[in-house]
């Protein structure tokens, strides 16, 4: 019988167990984007808390794709030694990690790049401030990009990489008609607007070689006025199946999308819990690949139900590991309470203040 801490591979990569520390900015990295030892500490404690696999904060592949302070980059060959000393920390620990690539597109942080954002597409009502649009040219300059942050990620000792399609960033931005009213190539139909991110992974699939596991984030759906459907959502994970990738993690909504964002407030109940789990069961359906479920996982019951109903095959937590980095191992040791995380969300507030994720609530518990 299939069970949450089976022994399980993806593509030759071994997971200890079917939980994964899904991609969360720590914001602990230096302002140049490079690795710190508080950073190196963070992921080494998910590793020895007993994350079957930790997926890297979004590393951005350019400068001009930086989303907030002190994120980590993967933009040039000088960060490789921070990356390695890092995945190095968390190998020793028994662990296994792969990086998340990204671009911020439009939402990239001006304050931060000193440079026009770029977009998609430039229409009225996109931003109060000017932005550039993608060029076809610069789109291949972009694969180029992507493809080199991974040789990166590999030369440093990532076990794989995870391309970020999903809330709201550079390849959400094409996939998404809220965003995509290119007339070419890249823009339309589905397939068109998927263009892009396909053949990114495609190029990165080449550059790394076919026993290098590659992974793509995507949304289910945007939840805004306009936004990527689900059904759209299930075509492109079969392009992307297609294109070469090894499993795709399921999520959905936009940073800006308040109530309908990734990371919701208030997941108190069972019935609260695994809100993205219809697009994770649509797309499981149509792949043949593995399918890692993200958004309000708070219970070992809830995860239990959807995996023996065959619904994902992985599971994905953000915050509630922010909170308790130990939470796989207390609940393989037969503590099963579930996560102590309260989703209100004030472990951003820190971070975007330059001091670094961390359980605000934790803190002030421990203070009362």
């Amino acid at each position: 019988m299939t069970d949450l801490f089976d022994k399980t591979q993806i593509n030759g990569m071994t997971l200890a167990n079917r939980f994964v520390r899904s991609a969360t900015w720590e914001g602990m990295a230096a302002d140049d984007g490079t690795v710190t030892p508080r950073l190196t500490e963070t992921v080494t404690e998910l590793a020895k808390g007993g994350v079957g696999l930790i997926i890297s904060g979004h590393a951005f592949v350019v400068p001009e794709g930086q989303a907030g302070p002190r994120q980590m980059g993967i933009y040039k060959d000088d960060l490789i030694p921070g990356l390695t000393s890092m995945t190095e920390a968390v190998h020793q620990a028994g662990g296994t990690m792969v990086t998340q690539l990204a671009h911020a597109g439009t939402f990239a942080a001006e304050t931060l790049t000193r440079t026009q954002p770029r977009a998609v597409s430039v229409f009225d009502g996109l931003a109060k401030t000017p932005r550039h649009e993608l060029t076809v040219a610069d789109i291949q300059d972009l694969v180029s990009a992507y493809v080199r942050a991974a040789e990166r990620a590999k030369a440093a000792g990532f076990d794989g990489v995870q391309v970020h399609a999903a809330h709201g960033y550079l390849f959400s931005q094409f996939l998404s008609p809220a965003f995509n009213r290119r007339q070419d190539a890249y823009g339309g139909s589905i397939e068109n607007r998927s263009r892009a991110l396909c053949e990114t992974v495609a190029a990165v699939r080449q550059a790394v070689g076919p026993d290098f596991p590659v992974l793509v984030k995507i949304n289910s759906r945007d939840d805004v006025e306009g936004g990527l459907t689900l059904e759209d959502c299930v075509e492109t994970a079969r392009f992307l199946e297609n294109a070469g990738i090894d499993a795709i993690e399921v999520s959905g909504g936009f940073l800006t999308s308040k109530t309908l964002s990734p990371s919701r407030l208030g997941i108190n109940s069972p019935e609260k819990e695994a809100y993205f789990s219809q697009g994770a069961a649509a797309c499981k359906q149509a792949l043949d690949i593995p399918v890692i479920l993200v958004g309000g996982i708070r219970s070992l019951e809830k995860a239990r139900e959807l995996l023996t109903g065959g619904a994902v095959d992985y599971f994905g937590l953000c915050r509630p590991l922010i909170r308790e980095p130990n939470l796989i191992n207390r609940w393989r040791s037969g503590d099963t309470r579930s996560a102590l995380c309260s989703s209100d969300n004030l472990c951003f507030r820190p971070a975007f203040k330059g001091e670094g994720i961390y359980c605000l609530t934790e803190e002030r518990e421990r203070a009362e």
